[in-house]
């Protein structure tokens, strides 16, 4: 067994030496790895609003060592669209991975798509009249007698042939099922376009007023005979 012992220390450098030999090839070694890279648009014209986007994100194969790969995530990256010169219509956008930020050492080897389209339209805005979307019945002898809106007009913009074309905007389902007294809920505005948004997105106010029906039966804890218009 002497044979073992012999020259230990040089045998115990040789195999430091090995593995960090292994380490430094195994760390420059070129791998790839792909990324969906999400687009990011410079440059919109304050007239224009986006209708139409092929894709959201570019698939995109990256080479480099795995050291400068290590910690490449997709949330690092993001790829830039400029649109500053756009017009009403169809864009089409050849995807160059150069703008892309990239570690030292690292390159683009492939993406996909290779052409972007986006469909552009003229901005415009109106304001329009807000409804309230009921659903359901009061408690017995009871009705709705009115709704409060707060606001009760709301400014939508979006792409312009739509926003022409609305009138009133509806507030999400308000259910009245089963109420004996005033129904008060913070609500949605729901857009029918899909090319429409709210200048302000805060909630509605709504009030539903609910009152006995005029000859009916007595609230609880009234007396008969009791009404209330």
């Amino acid at each position: 067994m002497r044979w073992l012992y012999a020259n230990f220390g040089y045998k115990l450098v040789a195999v430091g030496v090995s593995f960090l030999l292994w380490g430094v090839a195994h760390s420059s070694s070129s791998i790839e790895r792909g990324f969906d890279v999400p687009m990011v648009l410079r440059g919109l014209p304050d007239d224009l609003v986006i209708i139409e986007q092929s894709t959201g994100e570019v698939n995109v194969r990256i080479q480099g060592s795995r050291a400068a790969l290590r910690n490449l995530s997709a949330a690092d990256l993001e790829y830039p669209i400029e649109v500053s010169g756009a017009k009403p219509g169809v864009l089409k956008v050849e995807v160059d991975p150069t703008p892309l930020e990239l570690p030292r050492g690292a390159r683009v080897v492939s993406r996909s798509p290779s052409i972007v389209e986006l469909t552009l339209a003229r901005r415009g805005s109106k304001t329009v009249r807000v409804r309230a979307d009921l659903a359901g019945e009061p408690a017995e002898n009871y009705r709705v007698t009115g709704v409060e809106l707060d606001p009760p007009r709301v400014k939508v913009v979006g792409a312009q042939s739509e926003v022409l074309r609305l009138n009133e905007v509806l507030t999400e389902t308000i259910d009245v099922t089963g109420a004996s007294e005033d129904v008060v809920k913070e609500v949605a505005v729901a857009l029918g376009g899909r090319n429409l948004w709210l200048e302000e997105t805060k909630p509605v106010t709504a009030r539903v007023r609910i009152e006995p029906v005029e000859g009916g039966a007595a609230p609880p804890g009234g007396e008969e005979g009791d009404q209330t218009g």
